[in-house]
């Protein structure tokens, strides 16, 4: 348990400081108050729940430790992986020379709105990791995993992946830059090929995933797809 955390935790400081290189070198300077914002609400919400985990469910932490285009099995998994990860570098970077060039000019409260939903992204994430012990980092069957169909799983098939879309689009605007937006063109296509993928091993690997899938039409926004 306690390598367990070790790894938790310093994977968590590594990403933010990852993030704060990407979001303040490019601009040359400190005063990028969004930035500061930005990490604050990033870090501090990965951490609380980084801290549920580990006290209500370290095997879903354990689940979720290992992630990224090198955890991944599947070559078209390693390539869904990789995409997302640069889209998500370019969503930091982007609105860094933003900043810096003055190519945007976003008001206030634009950025306040982009931060609730980088919030909203993250308690909707949390709220699945509470509902779903079997939310792996990878796409995997556990030996005992069963099909949920309660809490947000009873809107959409993938609220997960719809937690994090919330967050995606909220990033750019909470950083004060309207570019950063179209590196969604890139993440969401990605994320879309990734939910397909999915479905398709869930439903030949999982018992009861393919009823489910019949009874909850929505994959990722409720009401519309």
């Amino acid at each position: 348990m306690q390598n367990l955390t070790t790894k938790a935790f310093g994977g968590l400081l590594g990403l933010l400081i990852v993030m704060a290189v990407l979001l303040l070198v490019p601009p040359g300077t400190l005063a990028y108050w969004q930035a500061w914002t930005f990490l604050g609400i990033f870090g501090g919400s990965a951490l609380a729940i980084t801290l549920y985990l580990i006290k209500r469910d370290p095997a879903l932490l354990a689940r979720r430790v290992y992630g990224g285009p090198t955890a991944e099995q599947a070559l078209s998994q390693k390539i869904i992986q990789s995409l997302a990860s640069l889209g998500f570098i370019g969503m930091l970077v982007v609105p860094a020379l933003d900043h810096r060039l003055g190519w945007s000019s976003v008001p206030p409260y634009v950025t306040v709105a982009g931060e609730m939903l980088v919030a909203l992204g993250f308690l909707i994430i949390f709220l699945v990791y509470r509902e779903n012990s079997f939310t792996s980092a990878t796409i995997q069957i556990a030996a005992d995993q069963k099909v949920v169909s309660t809490g947000l799983y009873a809107l959409v098939r993938h609220p997960m992946y719809m937690g994090a879309l919330v967050l995606l689009i909220g990033m750019s605007p909470s950083l004060g830059s309207w570019w950063g937006l179209s590196l969604n063109l890139l993440v969401l296509p990605a994320l879309i090929w990734r939910i397909f993928d999915e479905e398709t091993y869930l439903t030949r690997g999982l018992t009861g995933y393919a009823e489910y899938v019949g009874k909850v039409k929505r994959r990722l926004v409720p009401f519309v797809w």
